[in-house]
């Protein structure tokens, strides 16, 4: 069983033929210097920090030319210099729902399951990082690493079987493994899987430290090929849309074809503006659609 108030790693340090602390805060180094080079290199390669400046730039430049002239919708006075103020709350409205709160998921079930998962990792690598370079292991300390480990066992496992896009959305089978789509999952698995295994069989050199050396390298040294930067891509791009959004350059797409009117006038413009007669005494909503229900018409 776990000891919830013991972690292997003091009993690694403490082993006759253990490893110490220092070579511990080697390891830990080497692999947070992996996920910072390697995420770099995986922004540089996809071109997401050169779309966003250029991105940025643009709506600079559309804010100082101010309202054009727009053919598809009513665009005039759409745009607005947003203040410091605004963009701090925007900043606090995105870390609260879309990253604290994973407002994105909006299936309740779905939402849980990331957020074991995000604060399951959160605890588990902050409790490590503590206990390392602080060279000691608190009761409390002990207590978060265990239930991070199990938060991210359970997790993880949950959305292998439940949510793999391609399992539910496909009909792929949870044993189709394709290693760089499902590298990072299979290496969250299989860290909080061998860092529990090691807790329960009491820590040391063995086996269990062997798997634990194992998937931690491959979670963290694998960030190119991986998944793993999308963590830092994703707040980025949710604060982007919420700014431009906010200020209305909404990169040049007219507002009332994405996000509806303002006013009654708007939605009325909306309304009139099909070229479709048929669509010009539609509702405005017209129901679930596609999302009725789940797909499952392989």
């Amino acid at each position: 069983m776990i000891n919830f108030n013991e972690t292997p790693i003091q009993a690694l340090a403490l082993a006759e033929n253990g490893i110490g602390f220092a070579e511990m805060q080697t390891y830990v180094t080497v692999m947070i210097a992996l996920v910072v080079l390697m995420t770099i290199a995986d922004l540089m390669h996809k071109g997401s920090t050169t779309y966003f400046f250029n991105a940025a730039a643009k709506a600079e430049a559309q804010l100082a030319a101010g309202d054009a002239p727009c053919s598809v919708g009513k665009e005039d006075t759409r745009l607005t210099q947003l203040s410091a103020g605004d963009k701090a709350g925007i900043l606090v409205n995105t870390v609260v729902s879309d990253i604290a709160t994973a407002g994105e998921f909006h299936n309740p079930v779905r939402r849980l399951v990331h957020i074991l998962t995000m604060y399951g990792f959160i605890l588990f690598n902050a409790a490590t990082a503590m206990i390392i370079f602080g060279e000691e292991t608190t009761t409390t300390l002990a207590q978060v690493w265990n239930v991070g480990a199990i938060m991210l066992f359970i997790g993880t496992f949950w959305f292998w079987f439940s949510f793999k896009v391609d399992g539910q959305a496909e009909g792929v089978s949870w044993t189709s493994i394709t290693l760089r789509k499902d590298m990072f999952s299979l290496s969250l698995m299989a860290t909080s899987v061998t860092a529990l295994g090691w807790s329960i069989y009491g820590g040391g050199t063995g086996v269990w430290f062997i798997l634990v050396i194992l998937s931690t390298a491959s979670l963290f040294g694998g960030v190119y090929w991986s998944k793993f930067s999308h963590m830092f891509f994703k707040p980025a791009a949710a604060y982007n849309k919420r700014i431009i959004q906010a200020n209305g350059t909404n990169e040049n797409l007219p507002h009332e074809t994405r996000f509806g009117g303002k006013t009654a006038a708007d939605d009325d413009f909306q309304k009139n503006r099909h070229s479709m007669e048929l669509l010009v005494d539609a509702p405005e909503n017209m129901g679930l659609g596609i999302k009725r229900e789940a797909p499952k018409h392989y």
